[in-house]
């Protein structure tokens, strides 16, 4: 075993996880809608080794996919590691090759790349279905293809061939009028470079468009939004170049100097039709949803007010500064006829919230009423003296769904002694009206030091849970998930 002491890793419940599970029939407590059948599938990131740096990212860690199989009432466990490229060359060497979070000038010289940085993806942040195809996604490289009911890797995919960026978003979007997906690639052509690719794939992920625009300056372009007529691109603050690499730093540091930036173009535009709004400092990270109101582009998203990640230092020097790693849903208006490149922003709701939030897919690029977030509820406190080592000084207790038309939220509370991890919508059939499903996500069980999947009514969450689907163990921390009928891949 490797000793993770002075690692990132952490010890009790977030120490290193370096197994591979799978359970069958698990154990369930309450019961599970018979009308679910599929998968939910999350991706998340591990240390298989430690990092050859203390103050390194976690978002450098290795990729680690898992899914819960549920049909008939029942549900089997799956994890397996993504056998990146990576992976498997540290796996030969026994050790971490890999140095700092996207800076392969920091790498060990038997695999140092500067020109092929793509390479060092460790494939940890989304999973994608699209096509009748499970992939991971990390935005710093090109996605994998897994197989859907063993999670083996398959092999790492560029649209046959036809994809034209070294890298590829951790978060296309998916229209669910056409089953189009539309997704970019920042640094598109190396290292610190300011192209961003922006393509569209018809539903059997062929390509169709694409198109590369000039960014302002470069920054993490982590999430897009996308309405029935505009591809939405929001950044801001993070700033990198190809000194900084060089002289062997992390590849973000946080300039608060720097505006925040959205671009909107037309859907099927030329680089020219790319108009670039400016705002304040913001960190901008996830969205929820956007649509097109004649030549108004409403955004939905839930920004931090400035620098959300420790890890990735303000270039002044001065420390990083958590009262300001603030998120609020904000509602953000982009007037297209005004003369003026300013926004139109409004907090919607006063209380802080996790910026890992989800919308109904069958409102996606359309208007929204609901909006679906994690957060902690201060009116049902954590009971720490239950709690064993590893617990989070700050706990995510509750789901919400934010109700944009009546301004109300209705919560959903995981437990005192518990975290919850992102939440997915999972619509009830085919049909249906938005906000008709179910909320399911990973909650993290301090006191008996085990995951669990929680199944609420997303039109009931006071209530409670359907069903908890409880793992004798814990797993790894999710980043993001997603559900997949049984109807959208080949399912055994």
């Amino acid at each position: 075993m490797a000793d993770y002491s002075g690692s990132a890793a952490g010890r009790g419940f977030a120490a290193p996880m370096r197994f591979e599970a799978d359970i069958l029939d698990c154990e369930v407590v309450g019961k599970i809608p018979a009308d679910l059948d599929g998968a939910f599938y999350r991706v998340g990131a591990e240390w298989f080794y430690p990092s050859r740096f203390a103050d390194d990212a976690i978002l450098n860690a290795d990729g680690y996919v898992s899914m819960f199989r549920i049909r008939n009432g029942r549900a089997d466990y799956r994890g397996r590691w993504v056998r990146t490229e990576r992976f498997e060359n540290n796996r030969r060497a026994g050790r971490q090759l890999y140095g700092y979070y996207r800076n392969p000038y920091t790498d060990d010289e038997s695999i140092r790349d500067p020109k092929r940085p793509n390479r060092r993806t460790v494939s940890n942040t989304s999973p994608l279905v699209h096509a009748g195809k499970l992939f991971s996604l990390k935005e710093d490289g090109l996605p994998y293809e897994l197989d859907p009911n063993t999670l083996a890797t398959r092999q790492q995919w560029n649209a046959g061939g036809a994809w034209k960026s070294e890298t590829f978003s951790a978060h296309p979007k998916l229209d669910p009028l056409s089953g189009e997906m539309v997704s970019f690639g920042y640094e598109a052509t190396g290292l610190a470079s300011d192209d961003l690719y922006i393509a569209t794939l018809d539903s059997r992920s062929r390509l169709t468009e694409s198109v590369t625009v000039k960014v302002p300056y470069v920054s993490v372009i982590h999430d897009m939004a996308l309405t029935h007529r505009h591809v939405v691109i929001p950044f801001g603050g993070y700033v990198t170049s190809p000194e900084r690499l060089k002289a062997g730093k992390i590849h973000w540091g946080w300039d608060a100097s720097k505006p925040s930036m959205i671009g909107v173009m037309p859907r099927g535009g030329a680089a020219q039709d790319m108009r670039w709004f400016q705002g304040p400092e913001r960190c901008m990270m996830h969205t929820f949803n956007a649509h097109s109101e004649g030549n108004k582009v409403i955004l939905y998203a839930p920004f931090f007010d400035s620098n959300f990640f420790p890890f990735f230092p303000p270039v002044d020097g001065s420390p990083w500064n958590p009262a300001r790693a603030r998120s609020f849903i904000r509602k953000i208006t982009l007037d297209l006829d005004r003369r003026g490149n300013d926004w139109k922003e409004e907090i919607l709701w006063p209380m802080q919230v996790g910026d890992l939030g989800k919308v109904d897919p069958r409102v996606l690029s359309l208007p929204t009423r609901y909006l679906y977030t994690l957060f902690n509820d201060d009116e049902r406190p954590a009971e720490r003296g239950k709690m064993g080592p590893g617990a989070p000084a700050c706990m995510t207790n509750s789901y919400g769904r934010f109700d944009i038309e009546t301004g109300k939220v209705e919560k959903y509370f995981a437990g005192p002694t518990h975290s919850l991890q992102e939440c997915t919508f999972v619509p009830r059939g085919a049909g249906g009206n938005e906000g008709d499903g179910y909320l399911i996500g990973v909650v993290s069980n301090y006191a008996e030091m085990r995951s669990e999947l929680v199944i609420a009514d997303a039109q009931r969450l006071a209530e409670g849970d359907i069903a908890r689907v409880l793992l004798p163990f814990r797993i790894s921390q999710q980043v993001h998930g997603v559900w997949a009928s049984a109807k959208e891949l080949p399912l055994t």
